[in-house]
């Protein structure tokens, strides 16, 4: 083990400083209420001032869907929360209204802006993150390089603003998250089977949903239900008991 250069006075200064950081990024951490998500995140929530990523797994209007109101669940509980609006920056506008609804976030809660392209939008993101005075900024980009994520994740720890940078295919092949990046979190979703009816019918939507990277935390996949109209995810049933399991078993073995 290397030793840690420096005097007493300043090794525990540091100690000190790296102490208090950690307990200022869990005190702004956003929990999603789902124990079997939470329990699995290194700040028990997402960082409420860094940068998080969101992709479909596949080039599919499903997975597209999927991914879109995962981000939307997120970002309407952002705005209940801090009692604020959300900017929605994208250089297309193919969103669905009443969709975005039923996941929690009205028309009311969202301030839409169109950039040209995606320049155009990490620009307006980088704005919009400074300002402070949003719940959340989240911007939708086809291509973005190391130094655009950096300069999100920089904005949104000087706002204090939680950014969601919601990735699109640009070609087959090859996943939104292959590219480097300095988010904080990155998710990977996808549409799953949903609950099955006693009659006739479509129950409640599931997603596969995958962490693929976290910051100063494990990977790892479970199968949610979908958003309801409060923005919030579940677990199914079956899988909340072997969650609750996985997460008793790893506080242990910690």
């Amino acid at each position: 083990m290397s030793a840690v250069a420096g005097s007493h006075p300043e090794i525990l200064s540091r100690l000190r400083e790296s102490v208090a950081d950690l307990c200022l990024r869990q005190a702004q951490a956003v929990p999603f209420g789902v124990a079997g998500i939470d329990g699995r995140l290194a700040d028990g929530g997402l960082d409420g001032a860094a940068l998080h990523e969101i992709a479909p797994a596949a080039p599919s209007l499903n997975d597209e869907a999927a991914a879109t109101l995962f981000a939307a669940g997120i970002v309407a509980r952002l705005a209940v929360a801090a009692g604020s609006r959300v900017l929605w920056v994208a250089s297309r506008f193919d969103l669905y209204a009443p969709g975005l609804e039923q996941a929690g976030l009205p028309p009311g809660r969202v301030i839409f802006a169109e950039g040209r392209d995606d320049r155009e939008v990490l620009a307006l993101m980088e704005d919009g993150l400074r300002h402070a005075g949003l719940a959340a900024v989240i911007g939708e980009v086809r291509r973005a390089d190391m130094t655009a994520s950096r300069r999100l994740q920089l904005a949104a720890d000087a706002g204090k603003t939680p950014a969601l940078l919601a990735r699109r295919w640009r070609r087959q092949g090859t996943c939104p998250l292959s590219e480097l990046s300095a988010a904080t979190t990155r998710w990977r979703i996808a549409c799953a089977p949903s609950a099955p009816l006693p009659a006739p019918g479509v129950g409640r939507a599931r997603w596969a949903v995958e962490l693929v990277r976290q910051r100063g935390g494990n990977p790892f996949s479970l199968t949610v239900e979908a958003c309801d109209d409060t923005g919030c995810l579940a677990l199914p049933a079956d899988a909340a008991h072997r969650a609750a399991a996985a997460v008793g078993a790893g506080a242990r073995a910690a």
